[in-house]
C-alpha cells in the first residue's frame, strides 16, 4: 500500500460571522496516498473547497481551524511530516509549501489569471518564487512546461495574454503554473467544470499523463461523478461538512451504501434512460399548478406544426487583422411547437450566437427567422424597433450564469416585474400578484420576493431566471446552457422543472448546451454544430445510436459517464480538437469549395457531407 502523502484527521473549520462561529467542516478525515488520485465529491456548500483552502493555507481571515490535523509528508525532506494546520498562514513555511510542494488548479481560469500579464510571465513567476533561475533559463523551463501541457507553439504562447486563449488553453496554463515546480501534491478544484467534453477529456488525459511522469498525488475536487469514475483511485463523499462514505472507486460505484451517494448517482442524466423516466433530484421541489391564463394559452396552441423556421443564418465578425471571422454559416432548422430542440457543440462553435441572432440580440449578416404566430407568420429579422418591442414577449431567454444574469441591486419582485413593466402589462397590484404566482410555479416561496439574489443558491437563482422568462407568457424560450453552472443534484431539479413547465404550459424550447447527456434528457430533435455550421441534425435516438459525422462520434466518446464499465475514450483527446476538419475523413471535408451539403440519411436524419457521397459512403466512413 502506498504511503500517505497527505492525511487529514478530524478537521474542523468554522467561519466567524457577526461574532458567532459557524462550523462548515465537521470532523473530516481523509488520506491521499503518494502517486494516487483521490476524489473529494459533494455539492456546492458541502465544504470541499474549504477543505482545499485549509490545506493550502488560503482560508479567508474569518476562517478558523479549531480542531484537527493536516499532515503533509514531504518526499523532498525524506518524508518529514508537517502539520499544516499549525503553521502561520502568512508565514514563510506555508508560503514555501504553497505553489512549491503543493500546487493548485482553481475552478475558473479566467478570474484566476491576471489579465494584464502574459501567460509566460505568470507561470515563470511561480517558478522564480520557489526555484530561482537566471532569466533566460527560467523562460526555457517555462516554455518546456507549456509544451508539456499541450501548447502547440510555446515560444509564441509565452507572450500571449489570457483573453487571447480559449477556456481549455487557459486551464492548461493554470495546470502549467501549478506544475512548474514539480509539486508532490496537486489539488484540482473543479478543473473541468466550465469546459466542453472534448477539452475536458484532453485536460483529464493530460493530468493522468503528467501524474505518471512526475509521480505526484492528486486531490480532485468535483461534483461530476462521470469524471470521478474515469480518473480516481479512491473517493471521499462529503455532505454539509461531514464524510458520508469513503473507499476505493470500485466499491463506491458498484456497492454504494449511503443513501446520499445513491441519490447522487441517480441524479446524473444517462444516455440509457428510457423515454419518460425522470431524474431523481436529491431535494425535488414540486412547482405549484401554473396560473390559469398560462394553462388556457397552452391548450390553444396547435401541436405538430413548426413554431420557428430558421433558414441560412450567417454571422461574421471583424478581427484585429482586418479579416472577417465566420461565427455562423448557413444554419437552418425548424423547431416544432411544444417540443425541445437541442443545439450542441463546443465553445466557439456558434451555438450561443445562433440563439442571440434568433432573439435579435445580435444582427445577422443574412438569413431569415420566421415565427409562426397564431395571427400568421412573423419575419423576426424584418421587424423595426417598435415592432420588435411588441413582439419580444413571444420569445424569452434563460441565461447561462444565474449570478451575473440577475441584478444584485434589484429584489426578486423587481426582477420578475421588470419585463411586465417594460411591456406595460397590468397595474402594480396585478404585477405583484403575477410575481407571486410565478414564484409558486417554479417552486419558490413567495415570501422570498423581497430578498436580493445574493441570498439564494445557484439553483434558486436559476429558478428566478425561469420565473422572469415566464412573466410575459412566451411561446418559445431559448435556454442558453441553463444548468452548466449547477451541481448535478441541483441540475436535476432545474431540468425536471423545465420538463414540468413544458408539459403544463405547452412551451417550446431551444436548448443550447455542450452537455450531451443533458440534451439527451431534454430534447427530441438535436443539431450538432462545429465551427459555425450544423454538421448533423436528427431525432434524438438516431443521433445517439447511429451518429454519422466524425465530430458527433467524438463528442459522444468524450462524455465521462458515472459507470466503471463504460470508461471514457481518452483517444478523442488529441491535440488539434475534434472539431478540426483536418482530422475528419475526406467525405466530410469536401473535395472542393462549396461541395458540402446536407445528406438525407432517412427519418429526418441529415449529415453535412460531400455532395458526391451517398448514405452508404457516409455510414461506412
Amino acid at each position: 500500500m502506498a504511503k500517505d502523502l497527505l492525511r487529514i484527521e478530524n478537521l474542523r473549520v468554522s467561519f466567524a460571522v457577526h461574532g458567532q462561529l459557524n462550523e462548515v467542516v465537521k470532523g473530516v478525515s481523509l488520506r491521499v496516498p503518494a502517486g494516487r488520485t483521490v476524489a473529494l465529491v459533494g455539492e456546492s456548500g458541502s465544504g470541499k473547497t474549504v477543505i482545499s483552502q485549509s490545506i493550502m493555507g488560503l482560508l479567508p481571515p474569518n476562517g478558523i481551524i479549531h480542531d484537527g490535523r493536516i499532515l503533509f509528508a514531504d518526499p523532498a525532506k525524506d518524508g518529514k511530516v508537517i502539520d499544516i494546520a499549525e503553521l502561520d498562514r502568512d508565514g514563510k513555511k506555508i508560503r514555501k509549501l504553497r505553489g512549491g510542494r503543493i500546487g493548485m488548479i482553481f475552478q475558473e481560469p479566467m478570474s484566476s489569471l491576471s489579465p494584464v500579464h502574459t501567460i509566460g510571465n505568470q507561470i515563470e513567476e511561480a517558478l522564480q518564487l520557489h526555484r530561482p533561475h537566471p532569466r533566460k533559463e527560467a523562460r526555457a523551463i517555462t516554455e518546456e512546461m507549456l509544451g508539456l501541457v499541450g501548447f502547440r507553439d510555446p515560444r509564441r504562447n509565452y507572450d500571449q495574454y489570457p483573453f487571447e486563449l480559449s477556456g481549455g488553453l487557459r486551464q492548461r496554463a493554470m495546470l502549467a503554473m501549478a506544475l512548474i515546480c514539480r509539486p508532490a501534491l496537486l489539488i484540482a478544484d473543479e478543473p473541468t467544470t466550465a469546459l466542453d467534453v472534448t477539452i475536458q477529456a484532453q485536460v483529464l488525459k493530460l493530468m493522468k499523463t503528467l501524474q505518471g511522469e512526475m509521480g505526484m498525488a492528486i486531490l480532485l475536487i468535483t461534483h461530476d461523478l462521470g469524471v470521478v469514475a474515469n480518473v480516481a483511485d479512491e473517493v471521499v463523499v462529503v455532505y454539509r461538512g461531514r464524510v458520508m462514505e469513503a473507499g476505493p472507486v470500485d466499491d463506491i460505484f458498484r456497492r454504494p451504501q449511503h443513501p446520499y451517494l445513491k441519490a447522487l448517482l441517480k441524479a446524473s442524466p444517462d444516455f440509457d434512460m428510457p423515454e419518460g423516466e425522470r431524474l431523481v433530484a436529491l431535494r425535488d421541489v414540486a412547482p405549484a399548478a401554473p396560473p390559469l391564463d398560462l394553462r388556457r394559452e397552452a391548450g390553444n396552441r396547435p401541436a405538430s406544426t413548426a413554431l420557428l423556421n430558421v433558414r441560412n443564418l450567417r454571422k461574421t465578425y471583424g478581427s484585429k487583422h482586418g479579416a472577417r471571422v465566420v461565427a455562423v454559416e448557413n444554419v437552418s432548422f425548424d423547431i416544432m411547437r411544444g417540443h425541445c430542440f437541442g443545439l450542441v457543440g463546443e465553445s466557439g462553435s456558434g451555438k450561443t450566437t445562433v440563439g442571440n441572432l434568433i432573439m435579435r440580440a445580435r444582427t445577422a449578416d443574412s438569413g431569415s427567422v420566421i415565427f409562426n404566430d397564431r395571427a400568421g407568420p412573423v419575419d423576426v429579422m424584418g421587424l423595426d424597433d417598435n415592432e420588435l418591442r411588441a413582439f419580444r414577449p413571444r420569445m424569452q431567454m434563460i441565461f447561462q450564469d444565474p449570478v451575473s444574469s440577475l441584478s444584485p441591486r434589484m429584489t426578486v419582485l423587481d426582477i420578475i416585474r421588470e419585463p411586465m413593466i417594460i411591456q406595460g402589462r397590468g397595474s402594480d397590484a396585478e404585477q405583484k400578484h403575477r410575481a407571486v404566482e410565478l414564484m409558486e410555479c417554479v417552486g419558490l416561496d413567495p415570501r422570498f420576493l423581497s430578498r436580493y439574489p445574493h441570498s439564494f443558491s445557484g439553483g434558486q437563482r436559476q429558478r428566478i431566471g425561469i420565473a422572469r422568462a415566464l412573466a410575459l407568457n412566451p411561446d418559445l424560450i431559448i435556454c442558453d446552457e441553463p444548468v452548466s453552472a449547477l451541481d448535478v443534484s441541483v441540475q436535476a431539479q432545474v431540468l425536471n422543472l423545465l420538463k414540468d413547465l413544458q408539459a403544463s404550459l405547452g412551451l417550446t424550447y431551444l436548448f443550447v448546451s455542450h452537455n450531451l447527456a443533458v440534451v439527451h434528457y431534454m430534447a427530441t430533435q438535436i443539431a450538432v454544430m462545429a465551427r459555425g455550421r450544423i454538421v448533423e441534425i436528427g431525432p434524438r435516438d438516431a443521433l445517439f445510436h447511429r451518429p454519422a459525422h466524425p465530430y458527433t462520434r467524438s463528442l459522444l466518446k468524450a462524455v465521462p459517464l458515472p459507470d466503471l464499465d463504460r470508461k471514457l475514450d481518452f483517444d478523442v483527446a488529441f491535440t488539434g480538437g475534434a472539431s478540426d476538419p483536418v482530422t475528419w475523413p475526406e467525405e466530410f471535408r469536401g473535395t472542393a469549395p462549396g461541395s458540402l451539403e446536407m445528406l438525407d440519411l432517412g427519418g429526418g436524419h441529415f449529415v453535412l457531407a460531400d455532395r458526391a457521397c451517398t448514405a452508404r459512403d457516409v455510414t461506412a466512413a
